[in-house]
């Protein structure tokens, strides 16, 4: 009975039109996303970033933007800039971190931000109610609030990518979905997220320094189980207890560069 007030796109743009043409296919979406939110999974999807090999070109949130269809104003994949280490700048790309204690679902008033089975947090923006409780409850800055309509043409399309997924109402928060579509559908098709293009994340299969990794951490043999027992790695603000899902494999200096230094001292 109460499905009709928190549907964000009846209220801001009214009429009984667009309501019914989109009621059938909002009911089923959300009966789908309460399922998941309290179903299993045999998944658990993480992503690893590597610092040493980013350099900050930026392409993972051009593709970002096309697959997703935001608007310019909006980068649900940021690239940070945090200064040099040595003679070369070092970036921190910084997506959602789809945390397994996600501080953005506890607040949320009405059920529209939700953790996936598989450990992806996702939106129902037909929920949303645009209170913004999620954006200030997120550590990690990882939500936008869509002020305007985007009616506009996307101008990352056709360049990086073709838009995937459904444009956002006004009014509600936006965030990355580790382009959750793609896996699903890859899934689908026999594919292997994290392997095959066609199943993975764009920002992962776009990056031309390969990055940025992606798999199943409950997989023992996937790539990411590999170089998180290999490599040293660190999360983005771990004291809080929120679990982040993405790894950040830190920056060295590099070996010619150090190897100099350590010349110049000895002498």
């Amino acid at each position: 009975m109460s499905e009709p007030t928190l549907n964000r796109r009846n209220f801001l743009k009214g009429g009984l039109v667009a309501l019914t043409l989109t009621a059938v296919g909002r009911v089923a979406q959300n009966r789908l996303h309460a399922s998941e939110a309290t179903g299993s999974s045999p998944h658990s999807w993480v992503m690893i970033i590597d610092q040493d090999k980013c350099t900050g070109c930026g392409y993972c949130t051009l593709a970002c933007q096309a697959h997703n269809d935001t608007p310019p104003t909006i980068e649900w994949n940021r690239v940070i800039d945090t200064g040099k280490l040595g003679d070369r700048d070092v970036y921190l790309p910084r997506p959602c971190m789809h945390c397994h204690h996600a501080p953005c679902v506890s607040v949320c008033p009405v059920k529209a931000s939700y953790k996936r089975a598989d450990g992806i947090v996702m939106m129902d923006y037909d929920r949303c109610i645009g209170c913004r409780y999620c954006e200030v409850a997120c550590p990690y800055g990882a939500r936008a609030f869509n002020w305007e309509a985007f009616t506009a043409e996307n101008p990352a399309v056709p360049e990086w990518g073709v838009p995937e997924v459904e444009r956002r109402p006004r009014g509600v928060v936006e965030k990355c979905s580790f382009c959750y579509h793609r896996i699903e559908r890859g899934l689908s098709l026999g594919l292997t997220p994290g392997q095959d293009a066609d199943a993975t994340p764009a920002c992962v299969v776009v990056c031309p320094v390969e990055a940025r990794v992606f798999g199943d951490l409950n997989d023992p043999e996937s790539k990411v189980n590999q170089i998180l027992i290999q490599r040293p790695s660190f999360r983005l603000r771990e004291d809080m207890g929120t679990g982040p899902r993405v790894y950040y494999l830190p920056a060295h200096r590099d070996e010619d560069e150090s190897r100099a230094r350590g010349d110049r001292s000895d002498g």
